[in-house]
C-alpha cells in the first residue's frame, strides 16, 4: 500500500516510527491532499528547513490545526509565529527577561520542587509518573518563574493539557481546547495587569520592563509569550521526563548506566530527546516556489518538518532504532535550529537533569505497568498522559 501519514491519526500517536521509515525511504517529500500539507522526513532536509526562514516561513504559526494556523497565530504562539525582523525584535526583548542567568539560578528551586513531588510519590512506592511527578514539576518551575500562585497551578496545568489534546476523527483543536486557550489568555491578562500595578521579582515583571533602544513589549506580547511558555515549555518537558523513564525501563542495559552513575543522566536525556522526542513536528509556510526531490512545492503551501523522523534517520545516526546512551547525539534537532532554536532548551535540559538525577539517587529499581500506560493524543507532542510505576527505594 502507498505510504500514508497524518499527525491526527491515533495509530501514529501510538507509534509513528514505522511510518517515518517508509516516508524517508519512499516519499521523502510527502503530499497529503486531504489535509492539504506537504512533509519532509529526512534529517538533512528537516535540518536545512529549520535554518532557512526565507523559504520556510513561520508567519502562519507552527501548528497544522486550521484554527491555530494563519496571520493571527502570533497571539498565542508569540515569536514562534514570526519571521525577521519582527521575530528578531520580539526574541531580543524576551531574552532580556528570560536570561541564561535566570535559568541557571533556578537549579536550587528545581531541586526543591523535585523533592516536594518525588518524596511523597516514592514513599507510596506506586504512583503515576505523569500525574504525581512529571506533570507537576515543569508547571511548578514555569509558574514560579512567572509568578503564578501555587493555588492556581493545577488548574493552569489542566487547561494546558486540554489545549494540546486532540479528539479522534477531529482534525482541529476541539471545542474544549479552544475554551481552555481562551481561559488561559484571560488568566495571563489578569496576571500582567497585576504586575503592571505591582511589580514583583518574577519573569512576568521582568518582561514588562524589558527594553531595547526605547522599545518595549506590549501587554499582548507578554501574554502571548506566557501562553507559549505554559503550553510548549510545560508539555514538552513533562513528556521528556516520562519518555526517559519509559524507554529506560524498556532498555535495561542502557538504564543501568545512569542508575549506577548519576553522571550519565545527561546522556540518558539526550538519547531520549533523539529516540522519542516530545515535539514530533512543526509546520512552516513555504514562502516561494521550492523544488525538493524533483517536485515543486508552491508558495503558500503548508510544510511539516518531521523532527521525530529526522532523529531516527540512519543517514545521521547509525542504528537509529537502537536506544544507546553511548552514541553521539550532537546532530539531534529536537529543539529545532537556526533563528527559531528553542529558547527554553537549556531550561528543559536543566529540569530533566535535576529531576532524573534525584530519581536515580533515591530509586534502586523500578517497573512500569505498560498495560495501563495511556498516550497523549496531540498533533505536535508525543508522550504519556498516564504512566503507572512501582519503585524499590535505595
Amino acid at each position: 500500500m502507498p505510504v500514508s501519514y497524518s499527525p491526527y491519526d491515533y495509530a501514529i500517536h501510538e507509534d509513528p516510527y514505522p511510518a517515518y521509515a517508509r516516508l524517508r525511504a519512499e516519499a521523502p517529500l510527502y503530499r497529503n491532499d486531504e489535509l492539504d500539507f506537504w512533509a519532509i522526513s529526512r534529517h538533512a532536509d528537516v535540518a536545512a528547513a529549520f535554518r532557512d526562514h526565507e523559504r520556510f516561513s513561520n508567519v502562519n504559526g507552527v501548528s497544522l490545526d486550521p484554527s491555530a494556523w494563519g496571520p493571527a497565530a502570533h497571539r498565542t504562539m508569540s515569536f514562534l509565529a514570526m519571521d525577521p525582523p519582527t521575530h528578531t525584535r520580539m526574541r531580543t526583548l524576551v531574552s532580556k527577561g528570560f536570561t541564561p542567568r535566570r535559568v541557571r539560578e533556578l537549579e536550587d528551586d528545581i531541586l526543591r520542587l523535585t523533592r516536594r513531588h518525588l518524596g511523597p510519590a516514592l514513599a507510596r512506592r506506586e504512583f503515576d509518573v505523569v500525574a504525581d511527578f512529571a506533570g507537576r514539576l515543569p508547571m511548578d518551575v514555569i509558574s514560579e518563574m512567572m509568578g503564578v500562585p501555587e493555588a492556581d497551578r493545577d488548574e493552569v496545568r489542566r487547561l494546558a493539557d486540554l489545549v494540546v489534546h486532540r479528539e479522534e476523527g477531529l482534525n482541529d483543536v476541539p471545542p474544549a481546547g479552544m475554551e481552555a486557550a481562551l481561559t488561559l489568555v484571560v488568566y495571563y491578562q489578569d496576571l500582567v495587569g497585576q504586575r503592571r500595578a505591582k511589580p514583583a521579582d518574577d519573569l512576568t515583571s521582568a518582561l514588562l520592563v524589558a527594553e531595547e533602544g526605547g522599545d518595549r513589549l506590549t501587554d499582548d506580547e507578554v501574554i502571548a509569550f506566557l501562553f507559549l511558555m505554559v503550553v510548549a515549555g510545560n508539555e514538552t518537558t513533562t513528556k521528556l521526563l516520562a519518555n526517559a523513564l519509559y524507554w529506560g525501563r524498556r532498555n535495561p542495559a542502557q538504564l543501568a548506566k545512569p542508575m549506577s552513575d548519576p553522571e550519565r543522566v545527561a546522556a540518558w536525556i539526550e538519547e531520549t530527546l533523539r529516540y522519542d522526542t516530545s515535539s514530533q513536528m512543526l509546520a512552516r509556510t513555504v514562502a516561494v516556489d521550492t523544488e525538493l526531490h524533483g517536485q515543486v512545492v508552491p508558495a503558500g503551501a503548508r510544510m511539516l518538518l518531521l523532527a521525530g523522523s529526522a532523529n531516527r534517520d540512519p543517514a545521521a545516526f547509525p542504528d537509529p532504532d537502537v536506544y544507546d546512551l553511548d552514541r553521539d547525539t550532537a546532530p539531534l534537532i529536537s529543539f529545532g535550529g537556526g533563528r527559531h532554536f528553542c529558547l527554553g532548551a537549556n531550561l528543559a535540559r536543566l529540569e530533566a537533569r535535576v529531576a532524573l538525577t534525584e530519581f536515580v539517587r533515591q530509586v534502586k529499581a523500578y517497573d512500569l505497568d505498560e498495560d495501563k500506560a495511556v498516550r497523549v493524543h496531540s498533533v505536535n507532542v508525543r508522550g504519556f498522559a498516564a504512566l503507572p510505576i512501582s519503585i524499590v527505594p535505595r
